[in-house]
């Protein structure tokens, strides 16, 4: 039975999200607070997160953050609920390791069809093998780590996934849509500034990294393409 914590401030949407949840057949457990959260995060190891951005105390974004920092809770899912639907909001959520986000009011069966998605992408099985060496470049997916010349790269699941797959296709190019319906999945309703956002990202930390190379190229009008290695 999959296991999901449910992070909000709000008894009624508590209630709401288990109520749904549970006739799914998941076990539900309840966070009022960002403390609280954390807590229940790291001595449940759930398999998917339900959290609120405006909680009291520790607020969702640090929550997130957190989580995602933390090598035993870094590869758990995360939707983010939010009142309110500024873009800055939900870019923001994205880049601190979010992998989903939904505005309030939100509909209760969108919500669990969103959950049913990520945890099934979460459980299938890569047929890939599993470590891929390319341009000093070392993809290790049973430590679920990259490495270049060495140093480890500290990625988001997000930024590792998208990194795997482009590594995996060197030279072909990729379009943002594509990329959003191949990592984010088929129904994910967010638009194509999250695949920029989290390529951003990417080069930034590789850029930080002593001797590494440009791995990613951007092919303009179209989106993005894994370098050939010679």
């Amino acid at each position: 039975m999959p296991k999901i914590v449910i992070v909000d401030d709000e008894s009624n949407i508590i209630e709401l999200v288990k109520f749904n949840l549970e006739r799914e057949g998941y076990q539900v457990l309840a966070a009022t607070n960002g403390d609280e959260a954390l807590e229940l995060v790291r001595r449940e190891l759930p398999d998917l997160i339900v959290l609120d951005v405006m909680l009291p105390g520790t607020d969702g974004i640090s929550v997130c953050r957190q989580i995602n920092y933390n090598p035993e809770t870094k590869n758990i899912p995360i939707i983010m609920l939010s009142a309110r639907s500024e873009e800055v909001d939900k870019i923001l959520g994205l880049e601190m390791g979010a992998d989903d986000y939904m505005t309030k009011p939100f509909s209760p069966r969108e919500l669990v069809a969103r959950v049913k998605a990520r945890l099934r992408r979460q459980s299938e099985e890569i047929t890939y093998s599993n470590r891929l060496s390319i341009g000093g470049m070392v993809i290790d997916e049973d430590r679920f780590t990259i490495s270049v010349n060495g140093e480890k790269l500290e990625l988001t699941p997000k930024e590792f996934e998208l990194l795997r797959f482009l590594a995996r296709h060197p030279g072909k190019v990729f379009t943002r849509d594509f990329l959003l319906e191949k990592i984010w999945g088929y129904d994910y309703t967010g638009d194509s500034r999250t695949v920029d956002v989290h390529i951003r990202h990417i080069r930034q930390k590789l850029e930080n990294m002593s001797g590494s190379p440009q791995f990613i190229e951007t092919v303009r009008g179209v989106g993005y393409r894994f370098k050939e290695v010679k």
